[in-house]
């Protein structure tokens, strides 16, 4: 038997520019999310929570934070963009050219603009990306530009399960 590793996403050196990333999970959203997302960061829009104040808006229902758009999008980019990010360095250029909606379902892409060696830092590189949210009537609901570090393979932190192969070798036992 031997132990098959799962994907452990993308270094420096496997990124190229104009490359697209199509991410591989949608997620909808909900109205606990949005009302979780509100709570949390104390958004006191009513625009978010009160449906009878949506209901008096163009919009006639609650709009979804843009601050969980930014998030839910960023964080379905991670397995192919970021999962051996060092740092992100910035987002910028957030454009939300249309509404998210409670029960609207949000999906994703990545295009590769820029890649570099860091400066100051040899083991990793700087990736920059820009990013698009979209929605199942195919509508983009958001887009920006994201810079981070990536580690170079050779040197990216142990990724080796140790607490897997105890586990295992105990069961040999």
């Amino acid at each position: 038997m031997s132990v098959q590793e799962g994907w452990t996403g993308r270094y420096y050196e496997d990124f190229s520019e104009g490359d697209i990333y199509p991410h591989p999970l949608g997620r909808t959203v909900t109205k606990t999310d949005n009302i979780y997302m509100t709570l949390l960061t104390q958004n006191t829009n009513p625009i978010h929570f009160d449906d009878y104040y949506s209901e008096k808006t163009e919009f006639g229902k609650p709009l979804v934070d843009s601050t969980f758009t930014l998030a839910l999008v960023t964080g379905q980019s991670v397995t192919d963009i970021s999962q051996n990010a060092m740092a992100n360095l910035g987002w910028d250029n957030i454009k939300l050219p249309n509404p998210v909606f409670e029960g609207d379902t949000i999906y994703s892409y990545s295009e590769v603009t820029g890649l570099r060696e860091s400066k100051s830092r040899p083991n990793v590189g700087i990736v920059n990306v820009k990013t698009y949210g979209y929605n199942q009537r195919a509508e983009v609901v958001i887009s920006f530009d994201r810079t981070m570090m990536v580690y170079k393979k050779s040197h990216a932190p142990n990724q080796q399960n140790e607490l897997l192969e105890e586990v295992l070798k105990k069961q040999k036992q």
